[in-house]
């Protein structure tokens, strides 16, 4: 079915936003990279974004952390595993109902968080500083209906971009 002139102009724009924020995402998985290598380079960016979830919403069921992570539940339990081992979160019985189990940070855990944040902050303020002063205004507007659009909660200082 052949397009209008309005439909390829909307798919030219959609596709040079894409572009944009595929470009900017990779610069973002680079300074996390980066950041989380620093601090402990035994933890994979999945791994970290664990602990981000946790150090967000807190203490969380089995299930609801692998929904959150869009993996399956097996592989949630073998990250929670090696995070275990390494001391960065915990299993305890649900206060709620004895049956369930929850996951949740170890001051390890937060620690690690902390200082990935810090040093993730600290680089894309050096980025953010590089840029034209007029252009970090429409950033800011930009990533947040971006995140929003995406279904990010809207959560400060989280550590994950």
């Amino acid at each position: 079915m052949p397009r209008t002139p309005g439909e390829l102009a909307e798919n030219t724009e959609v596709d040079a936003v894409t572009d944009a924020v595929l470009a900017a995402a990779r610069l973002l998985m680079a300074v996390t990279a980066r950041s989380i290598a620093a601090v402990d380079e035994s933890i994979t960016l999945a791994q970290f974004r664990l602990l981000v979830i946790l150090n967000t919403v807190g203490a969380v069921k089995h299930a609801a952390l692998a929904d959150q992570l869009g993996v399956n539940p097996s592989t949630a339990s073998r990250m929670v595993d090696r995070l275990v081992s390494a001391g960065m979160v915990d299993r305890q019985a649900n206060p709620a109902s004895r049956r369930e189990i929850v996951i949740e940070l170890t001051a390890e855990g937060r620690r690690v968080v902390r200082q990935v944040t810090a040093r993730r902050r600290q680089e894309i303020a050096a980025i953010v500083a590089r840029m034209p002063e007029p252009t970090r205004a429409g950033l800011v507007d930009a990533l947040l209906a971006f995140a929003e659009a995406g279904g990010e909660p809207a959560v400060i200082d989280t550590g994950w971009a």
